[in-house]
């Protein structure tokens, strides 16, 4: 959605490696370490954050970095595991894997917003865990159409990708990278 400070897409395959699309999930895994770990820390540097927000009105520069940063890292796993051959870099910067774009704006913070971000979320929540649901069986069709066509169906992408739009949002707004309430949208 234009005018959002969380900017997330994945360009469309081509044409992939229809067997490769067997094993990525596997060849995942060191990434999905990885990432647990520095999940549980992008936790800690939000409940710092949380404080600086409300004590100072900005989210310290290191720390807001390093969680864009592992939200980008796991933005470029989970498009490979649905979508390009290519493998993704261990790491959080911008721009190193080609296929994802994903950028975050850092904003002027509201001192008191984070106090109710997380009862502004549960309306996202619900809806997630709606578009999760429905999102199981269309990965299951995206694997069968590449398996035995070899392309991705357009709509079925596009509706994953959009999936995945919407949580790097939201993600984004929760863990308190941005001050902007997410878009209801896929796009």
């Amino acid at each position: 959605m234009n005018g959002y400070p969380v900017t997330f897409d994945v360009a469309y395959p081509e044409s992939p490696n229809r067997f490769l699309f067997l094993i990525r999930w596997l060849l995942a895994v060191p990434h999905v370490i990885v990432l647990n770990v520095l999940g549980a820390l992008v936790g800690l540097a939000t409940l710092v954050g949380f404080f600086a927000i409300l004590i100072t009105k900005n989210y310290p520069d290191a720390l807001w970095r390093f969680s864009v940063g592992v939200l980008r890292w796991e933005q470029n796993v989970n498009a490979y595991v649905l979508f390009h051959d290519r493998y993704p870099p261990f790491g959080m910067g911008e721009g190193g894997y080609e296929p994802v774009t994903f950028t975050v704006e850092k904003p002027e913070f509201n001192r008191w917003l984070p106090l109710i971000k997380w009862l502004l979320l549960l309306p996202h929540i619900v809806i997630l865990i709606a578009l999760s649901v429905i999102a199981l069986p269309a990965t299951l069709a995206l694997f069968l159409a590449v398996l035995f066509t070899g392309r991705y169906p357009r709509g079925l992408f596009d509706f994953l990708v959009g999936v995945g739009r919407w949580n790097a949002r939201v993600t984004a707004y929760g863990t308190l990278l941005v001050d902007s309430y997410p878009p209801f949208s896929l796009r």
